[in-house]
């Protein structure tokens, strides 16, 4: 039986982001839902193709993909719905964003179970919304999920719920995180390298096949090359809710400024970090080890106001979040704020 018809779709007359440039007034040859062909001239031949969109001057970028959002509008993903998660999916396609991991925050077992059965549910119902060959949700795909924390500095708790943080005695303690059913659903966890057994525990979650981010720590920068030695290759929001640079005691922010195989992420929200440090941080990384994420919560897309989020209520006022004690509580940008 013949599989459906090849299609051609080409998108004319745009700026085109490109890996080490931006193409003014060219053209994108879609086949088959994939990329073909990019044309950077107006003055280069064009192929035929089933339909031509002109995008008249717009900007043509590839998709976002939040590797740490906790939520919005108005979900939270430690208490969504699968319904509730893929509105944020849709939500999140109207900013870009093509892909996300939904971050949980430390909190009891039984809530983690909860949460996981969610997130299962609504890959399955996006898996669902495919037909006709197509691989497309109607909205971001859920691409796995992402612990924050619970094996994390209290020292260094932002606004995360330091009763619920953990130290390692056991393969007990990982099975306490479940792991989603889907065979290519990314497990990503935030650990702090410094807990009773830190160490051990991202050997054990690196031989697991999980990526492993440093992240809510003071570690010392030798027990951070520690941590890279067993497959610790990421920080988490880096220099928030870590210990600051110090010219005496290198910590966490040296490290990462120090070793090139590691990756940073970073939240451009004009409020997490200033944006002059952001101009160092590209500058002594460079943009192929810095990673931008949202760190959204549920509140995002829904304005400034009081919300009830984590057990706590958190303010945002001018697109800051602040909790009771005056903690920044994650952002309220999306990726598309962030660029």
């Amino acid at each position: 039986m013949n599989g459906p018809h090849p299609t051609t779709t080409l998108l004319r007359n745009a700026r085109i982001v490109l890996p080490e440039r931006t193409a003014e007034q060219a053209s994108l040859l879609v086949h088959n839902d994939r990329i073909a062909r990019v044309l950077e001239s107006m003055t280069d031949l064009l192929p035929t193709s089933d339909s031509v969109i002109d995008l008249s001057g717009l900007t043509l970028f590839p998709g976002f993909i939040d590797v740490h959002i906790h939520g919005a509008v108005g979900v939270d993903a430690m208490e969504a719905s699968a319904g509730d998660l893929n509105r944020v999916s849709q939500f999140l396609a109207t900013r870009g964003v093509t892909g996300w991991l939904p971050t949980l925050v430390p909190a009891p077992p039984v809530d983690y179970a909860r949460a996981i059965s969610a997130i299962t549910e609504a890959m399955k119902e996006q898996e669902q919304e495919q037909g006709g060959g197509l691989r497309t949700p109607k909205g971001a795909r859920i691409l796995g999920v992402h612990y924050e924390g619970p094996f994390v500095n209290s020292a260094q708790c932002g606004a995360l719920r330091a009763q619920f943080f953990r130290t390692y005695s056991g393969a007990s303690d990982i099975d306490d995180l479940p792991k989603l059913v889907d065979r290519t659903a990314k497990h990503m966890i935030t650990v702090a390298p410094e807990i009773a057994g830190g160490v051990e525990l991202i050997k054990e979650l690196v031989k697991a096949s999980w990526v492993v981010s440093l992240g809510h720590t003071r570690a010392p920068f030798d027990l951070l090359d520690e941590a890279f030695a067993v497959g610790a290759r990421h920080m988490t929001h880096f220099m928030n809710a870590m210990a600051p640079l110090h010219h005496r005691s290198p910590g966490p922010v040296a490290w990462g400024l120090a070793r090139d195989q590691v990756t940073c992420d970073i939240i451009a929200d004009g409020i997490h970090l200033d944006r002059h440090v952001l101009e160092l941080l590209l500058k002594l990384k460079g943009a192929d080890h810095l990673t931008l994420i949202s760190d959204a919560i549920a509140a995002a897309g829904m304005g400034d106001g009081d919300y009830k989020i984590w057990g706590e209520t958190i303010a945002v006022k001018d697109g800051r979040t602040s909790n009771a004690t005056g903690s920044i509580a994650g952002s309220v940008i999306t990726m598309l704020d962030a660029v």
